[in-house]
């Protein structure tokens, strides 16, 4: 920010290049690069995607993130989801409303439901 001149929030278009502002970024507001790094969030690292009526969750977090806890609001339907980082020789295990869910190739997947959801995964140590 102190940089560029800019919020550290929004993605500059520009970065100016002629005195007195060269190396300031410019038009923040006005790109489209914002949604495309809402995208890059919430498709890439947290691997969240709807497809119709169901959820695809397949979480891809930096080596240095413990977990992520998040609130996801769905239709009638808000879901309290944390994906805790296992420790060594950790097992992937995964809850939706206390029941066992199955997990593949790292990813789970449910039917949106209307109501107040919780869901827990500890993912598999790395390794």
């Amino acid at each position: 920010a102190d940089h560029y001149r800019v919020e550290p929030y929004v993605v500059a278009a520009d970065i100016y290049s002629v005195a007195p502002h060269d190396g300031r970024g410019g038009w923040t507001w006005y790109t489209g690069a914002a949604g495309w790094m809402y995208r890059a969030g919430v498709e890439g690292i947290l691997g969240l995607r709807r497809t119709g009526g169901r959820v695809d969750l397949k979480p891809c977090l930096p080596a240095d993130w413990p977990g992520v806890t998040l609130k996801l609001r769905l239709d009638d339907a808000e879901y309290d989801i944390q994906i805790l980082r296992g420790g060594p020789g950790a097992l992937s295990s995964c809850t939706l409303d206390d029941h066992v869910v199955n997990v593949s190739d790292g990813a789970m997947s449910w039917a949106i439901a209307t109501g107040e959801h919780v869901i827990r995964w500890t993912m598999a140590a790395a390794g």
